[in-house]
């Protein structure tokens, strides 16, 4: 699979340099970007940009011979989703909104980043499957749904965060996950040779890494949080230390 992934990605990459246009990837998920991210130096297009269709989300193309400051060229369509009567709506969830949107026969790779809001969802797809998307998807499980195109994002609607404080004796990333998300020390470690756990959409292979502040780590199958830092050190030598977790 990573040879794949590298191969598709240098090809796009030597395109983009030899014909002197921009290219998009298809949304990468954690484990693509992690190739990406190893073997970019060696690719002959330097200028690279990683983008999901906002600040925050973790499916992300990638846009070779793009600058950052060109991100609104990419194309990526944000979705909202609606129960058609709100009333007797059920909360969603992300199983059910991302089976709804398989079922309609599109890849994994067309589809990004899925956030949920109690009743509704936001969806980042890729552009060229917009139109099919609104038009296809209209129930969610027994509920009925509409789906239209978001011009503008609600400020502050995607990708919440809530700030906790949680005890560790070092901010290694195994002791960082275990706490985070209730874990023993031993099943956090299992995490890593398993390539669950990944920093700034990058695989981390090591268990002792110290996470720098502002930085990324995602669990697989569990969450993700931000990295703060330490606040305070407890009585007994802890460290108080803050992360941002995603909700």
């Amino acid at each position: 699979m990573d040879e794949m992934a590298e191969r598709r990605l240098r090809e796009m990459a030597d395109r983009s340099w030899s014909r002197g246009i921009p290219c998009y990837t298809d949304f990468l998920d954690l484990a693509e970007q992690t190739v990406l991210k190893r073997i970019r130096p060696s690719l002959s297009q330097p200028e690279i940009t990683l983008f999901g269709g906002a600040e925050g989300c973790e499916r992300v193309m990638a846009g070779f011979g793009v600058s950052a400051a060109e991100r609104k060229g990419f194309p990526i369509a944000c979705l909202r989703v609606t129960p058609t009567g709100m009333r007797f709506a059920s909360e969603m969830n992300h199983r059910d909104v991302l089976g709804s949107l398989m079922s309609l026969g599109f890849e994994r790779s067309l589809l990004g980043d899925i956030v949920i809001r109690e009743k509704e969802a936001f969806v980042f797809c890729a552009e060229r499957i917009a139109d099919y998307v609104c038009d296809g998807l209209t129930s969610i499980r027994r509920t009925s749904v509409g789906a239209a195109r978001v011009r503008e994002i609600p400020e502050g609607t995607l990708f919440q965060v809530r700030r906790e404080v949680i005890q560790v004796a070092s901010e290694r990333m195994d002791a960082l996950v275990a706490h985070a998300f209730r874990l023993s020390r031993g099943e956090a470690q299992g995490l890593f040779p398993a390539g669950k756990v990944f920093l700034d959409g990058a695989e981390c292979t090591r268990p002792d890494t110290a996470p720098g502040e502002g930085q990324i780590v995602s669990v697989r199958g569990l969450g993700r949080f931000r990295f703060i830092g330490a606040e305070s050190v407890s009585r007994k030598g802890k460290q108080n230390t803050v992360i941002e977790r995603y909700v």
